[in-house]
């Protein structure tokens, strides 16, 4: 059974039913009901197809949100051989809400910088949920200087709802970790990629986000700030997240329409978390994509970053 968000309920209640039938079948206590299965499977393919065709601004930031939805180590799991994780930032300790390491994509080494949540209380925990410290923001830096260093493409997934606010981290420099890691993504010698895959939020994600090719799967969202913190700001009330999210224009198709991500990845039906498999599948195949399209001629990846930020908000 799925964890189901508040506007897939018809769906949750067919799906309940669909169970309820299978497990009266399987037990014995009722039989012929193949053809009313098969009905109510269908009902609940129309009702899901329904409720995901025109997702408003805040459904998306639940669909984001998902608790089941895959996060970075699965992907690193299912795009990367040889994966080789890295720990520390040689002056602090190690954040493990940031993950770290060189691997192999389709046969060539990358480095891989990912923001985990982790899928469970003690995972969640351990993951700090997806919130990097200074020492997360300089282990990335670490990770970048040396596949600069080395000639290594860099491939960042980012799902965060924002760098770590605590007393500690800011008294780490916080602040001044976030902006060295975001200058040293700039600074780059090497074509980098980055894929939000849920939530990016604010400095937290930009950090390892300032990329040559920046995609965003379906239902991610992208923003300065959460949908709860800017209506907290603007008005005072947290109840008006849902006014605040339409407004920021956060989806992935505004933000593709103004010219802030190259491109979308498409979700299954029903979301990521319904076949995390296959949409890990699509991020790869976007990926080397990617990569084939900033190899095909020889260019200054840093300059080609730089034009690409500065063009974003132009008008002329």
């Amino acid at each position: 059974m799925f964890n189901y968000l508040d506007f897939e309920k018809p769906v949750a209640d067919l799906e309940g039913k669909i169970l309820e039938l299978k497990k009266l079948s399987e037990s014995g206590e009722a039989v012929d009901v193949g053809d009313e299965i098969a009905r109510l499977e269908k009902r609940s393919q129309d009702a899901l197809r329904e409720a995901y065709r025109q997702l408003t601004p805040w459904q998306k930031v639940q669909v984001a949100r998902h608790p089941d939805r895959p996060h970075c180590l699965d992907y690193v799991r299912g795009l990367f051989s040889d994966f080789t994780p890295l720990a520390g930032d040689r002056a602090f300790g190690e954040d493990q809400a940031l993950v770290a390491g060189f691997a192999r994509f389709r046969g060539e080494s990358v480095a891989v910088l990912g923001l985990e949540k982790g899928n469970d209380t003690q995972t969640r925990l351990k993951h700090n949920f997806g919130s990097a410290r200074p020492e997360g923001y300089r282990k990335a830096v670490r990770i970048m200087e040396l596949a600069d260093r080395y000639g290594i493409p860099v491939v960042s997934l980012v799902d965060t709802a924002g760098a770590y606010p605590g007393i500690g981290a800011e008294e780490r420099g916080q602040a001044e970790a976030i902006a060295t890691s975001t200058s040293a993504c700039l600074g780059l010698k090497v074509p980098n990629i980055s894929v939000v895959i849920g939530e990016g939020g604010s400095g937290g994600a930009i950090a390892i986000a300032v990329a040559n090719k920046v995609y965003m799967l379906e239902h991610s969202i992208y923003s300065v700030i959460s949908p709860e913190g800017a209506a907290s700001i603007l008005w005072r009330d947290t109840t008006r997240s849902k006014d605040a999210a339409t407004s920021m224009k956060i989806t992935a198709q505004d933000l593709l329409g103004l010219k802030i991500i190259d491109a979308i990845i498409s979700e299954p039906l029903g979301g990521a978390h319904r076949a995390p498999d296959v949409v890990i599948r699509a991020a790869g195949e976007q990926i080397a994509t990617g990569f084939a399209e900033l190899g095909a001629e020889p260019i200054d990846y840093r300059e080609h970053r730089r034009e690409k930020f500065l063009a974003m908000g132009r008008t002329l």
